[in-house]
């Protein structure tokens, strides 16, 4: 029960990711350090999901909580205080990079990198921080998190053209959380989607546009479900195919998406000390977070290791 909540909880962070343009939901899922969870457990194999409906059930709804009922929340942040939501959310990112590099460059079961192997993960680790920073440009193309999360919209009437272009949006979303740096939301608004999508959650709250919300956000639902199958797919054979190489790319995002979020604006003495707390507060939630869950991968490995030494001594 206390795994459930916890993962209902990474949900939630991961659901406010993806209400707020340049930032990325796969990034939280990486933070926290269940990517590898996150991305086995989505699929099409019935089987499979019952099996992990411990995880799938608390994540998904996590997601869905924290992308209705704190998207108004959000606004306020970030129309109020939106340097130190910033510093926040990219002390999150900096401290998972400590995990992402061990995973890249450590070590394990005795294997030793060659220096060829090594020039090759940098390169990757470079490749994905460029695609990362071609990313920022578009970014700045298209708005900054500010301006796009205070968009508002009248809910239109749905037509054929809105209704594939808001499929198209929830499967740009959805692929978007399993890609770490590259923000969903931002990419719904580069489509022109994202105010249209951001205005039916909201209007899921009012009695007077409830149906028509539901009627714009259906197709933006089964593009999710799209997204997310896909995404979760090829993700998961790369990792199974090159597991280092993968993680470096990914290594090179979340080092780009740091670099990208922070808010280099003047600040009095006295916001900068603000900014920095907000920074040290995400720091130590991303890392701490994810050190409790290597720590906990680790004992589940050598509770395995120690039952089948066991079972080899009985026979």
């Amino acid at each position: 029960m206390i795994e459930m909540i916890k993962t209902f909880v990474i949900g939630i962070f991961v659901g406010i990711a993806q209400v707020i343009p340049g930032v990325s939901g796969g990034t939280l899922v990486v933070i926290f350090n269940i990517y590898d969870k996150f991305v086995n457990a989505i699929t099409l194999n019935i089987k499979k999901l019952i099996k992990n409906w411990k995880f799938v059930l608390p994540i998904l709804l996590g997601i869905a909580f924290g992308i209705i009922l704190f998207s108004k929340g959000i606004k306020a942040l970030f129309n109020y205080y939106p340097v130190q939501t910033n510093f926040f959310f990219a002390g999150l990112i900096i401290g998972s990079i400590p995990l992402l590099a061990g995973y890249t460059f450590k070590s394990q079961h005795n294997e030793k990198l060659s220096a060829k192997k090594i020039a090759g993960l940098i390169l990757a680790v470079i490749s994905g921080l460029a695609l990362i920073l071609t990313f920022g440009i578009l970014q700045q193309n298209y708005g900054d998190a500010k301006s796009a999360v205070n968009a508002a919209a009248e809910l239109p009437e749905l037509n054929t053209g809105l209704c594939i272009k808001l499929f198209i949006g929830g499967i740009l979303g959805a692929f978007a959380m399993i890609i770490p740096g590259i923000s969903g939301s931002l990419l719904m608004l580069i489509i022109g989607v994202y105010p249209i999508i951001i205005s039916s959650i909201s209007g899921l709250m009012a009695k007077s546009t409830i149906i028509q919300a539901i009627i714009l956000l259906v197709p933006v639902g089964f593009g999710i479900l799209v997204g997310l199958f896909a995404g979760a797919k090829l993700i998961s054979s790369l990792i199974k195919a090159a597991p280092r190489y993968t993680y470096a790319v990914i290594l090179g995002l979340i080092i780009g998406s740091a670099y990208l979020i922070i808010p280099f604006t003047e600040q009095t003495a006295i916001q900068f000390i603000i900014s920095i707390i907000c920074a040290a507060a995400g720091f130590c939630l991303a890392f701490f977070s994810s050190r409790f869950s290597l720590n906990e991968e680790n004992n589940s490995e050598n509770e395995a290791i120690n039952n089948k030494t066991d079972d080899q001594i009985k026979l």
